[in-house]
């Protein structure tokens, strides 16, 4: 299995219209006016250098990286060049399945995974003038983790035989679906290292984590991962839209006209996917940053505008709005 991971995407597309910024610290995010509120979409690895990465702030992102070159995203050009990029693997003949913009899982039938790693990079790059990092691993965790050690535009090889070798010592959280909340319980276990959680009985982490999650953590330490590389079509589970106020809101009903705007956003977003909402979740975070969701249930599936508002005032309803509001949220979820 290969696991192809477009470096820097974002940005990687802006520079190929923007040449004269290569080598300089470039975040994309927002309206690229990085005095307003938003978060990176994207940084350069020259930006990432200064600690900025995606999901910063824009205004921390600016303190942090004053000599940064701050540009606006484009949803619509990353969209098609991601489209570029994946009709290249598609070329290998291989079983190819998307897994976002950026990246996308190969199964190959080859006698040199290396060579065909680098045979994929090398046509990537003729093609699109895009850089990708290539992982190679005997299933899907392995193949996803060892893109990561590839990067900056390389191949790495991880499997059982070197496992140990690579993991054995990384703290928890360097294995995905491991967050900062799941490590810190982990810690206060006293277990540290992704060797100490392998070596836990699973029965011991089950009490905590629930008699799925906890033996599911055991066998991610040992890099185990059942999952098939699919070219089935992906699947949303749910459509939503957010936005984020450029001064913290307190009126309750300015903030109930974001709502129903949303609402009219996603409404038309499920009729051009042609899927119906079952549930409708309102998300909503205060000037502290604390985020909270509310959400209520529709009579019948659908996609009607005025049951989706119905819906989502419902839902909003049912929040205490005790400080000032800084983002808003509306999603559906899909029925199948």
């Amino acid at each position: 299995m290969l696991h192809a991971d477009l470096d820097q995407f974002i940005v990687a597309v802006e520079l190929l219209r923007r040449p004269e910024l290569r080598g300089r610290p470039v975040l994309v995010g927002g309206s690229g006016d990085p005095t307003e509120r938003g978060v990176v979409a994207g940084a350069s690895y020259e930006a990432r250098a200064h600690g900025v990465s995606s999901g910063t702030p824009l205004r921390t992102a600016a303190a942090r990286c004053p000599d940064a070159v701050f540009l606006p995203t484009d949803r619509e050009t990353y969209l098609a060049a991601s489209a570029e990029v994946m009709a290249v693997l598609a070329g290998t003949g291989g079983v190819l399945e998307v897994a976002g913009w950026d990246e996308a899982f190969l199964l190959v039938d080859t006698d040199d995974a290396e060579r065909t790693a680098e045979s994929l990079r090398a046509r990537v790059l003729a093609a699109t003038g895009l850089v990708c990092s290539v992982g190679i691993g005997d299933n899907k965790l392995r193949a996803k983790l060892a893109s990561g050690f590839a990067k900056p535009a390389g191949v790495f090889r991880l499997e059982r035989a070197n496992w140990v070798e690579v993991m054995a010592d990384r703290p928890p959280e360097a294995l995905p679906g491991i967050g900062a909340k799941t490590a810190k319980k982990l810690v206060a276990r006293g277990i540290t290292t992704v060797r100490a959680l392998a070596g836990t009985p699973m029965a011991d982490l089950a009490g905590e984590f629930g008699p799925n999650i906890g033996p599911w953590l055991v066998a991610l330490a040992h890099g185990y991962d059942s999952s098939p590389v699919t070219d089935a079509p992906h699947q949303a589970r749910s459509h939503g839209r957010e936005v984020t106020f450029q001064r913290d809101v307190r009126d309750a009903e300015l903030i109930r006209a974001e709502v129903l705007r949303l609402c009219q956003v996603v409404a038309a977003d499920l009729r051009e996917a042609d899927e119906l909402a079952r549930r409708i979740v309102v998300t909503v975070r205060d000037s502290r940053f604390a985020t909270r969701t509310r959400g209520a249930g529709l009579d019948a599936a659908t996609r009607d505008q005025d049951a989706i508002e119905r819906a989502a005032l419902t839902a909003l309803e049912r929040f205490e709005l005790a400080r000032p509001v800084r983002l808003v949220g509306v999603r559906a979820e899909l029925a199948r």
